[in-house]
């Protein structure tokens, strides 16, 4: 008898882009752990008259679990953080409006798993960087990445 192990084999939709990082918060389940979600607002269109995308993500990779969790404080102190990202396997939820000028009426709203962020900027300063690296994803084993401290005042954002 063979002891061959059969490796699922997947197609992958990524898509890349830039946006405003918001709304960093842990979502908590009745059933099955807690997860780190945010949206970003990623730009689309001339760079003179962009347009918005928000996506609304599930935070899956380790990277950038950690860099999402240190940026919490930042967005919630209303702090501009521009981010280039990866985003993995989109899809579209409908759900229906319970309170407000929509409500009972059907909205839409973009998913996806944030696989990880290639670079972060916090008030136009370049924050964080990812390390290149042969492959696209980062390879087993490498460290947790970390943030340069602005070099603005104490109270911006600390390393990463």
């Amino acid at each position: 008898m063979s002891n061959v192990l059969s490796e699922t084999k997947y197609f992958d939709l990524h898509v890349t882009g830039l946006g405003y990082l918001n709304r960093i918060r842990e979502v908590k389940l009745k059933k099955g752990e807690s997860f780190l979600a945010c949206d970003i607002a990623a730009l689309n269109g001339p760079t003179d008259c962009a347009e918005y995308r928000r996506f609304d993500v599930r935070v899956t990779g380790e990277d950038a679990q950690h860099i999402v969790r240190r940026l919490a404080k930042v967005v919630e102190l209303e702090r501009k953080v521009l981010v280039g990202f990866r985003l993995g396997d989109p899809w579209v939820d409908t759900f229906t409006y319970s309170k407000g000028i929509n409500q009972g009426q059907t909205g839409v709203s973009f998913k996806a798993r944030l696989l990880l962020l290639n670079w972060v900027k916090v008030d136009g300063v370049l924050v964080y960087k990812r390390e290149p690296s042969n492959q696209d994803s980062p390879a087993p084993g490498t460290s947790t990445p970390t943030i340069a401290p602005s070099p603005q005042s104490s109270s911006e954002v600390a390393p990463l």
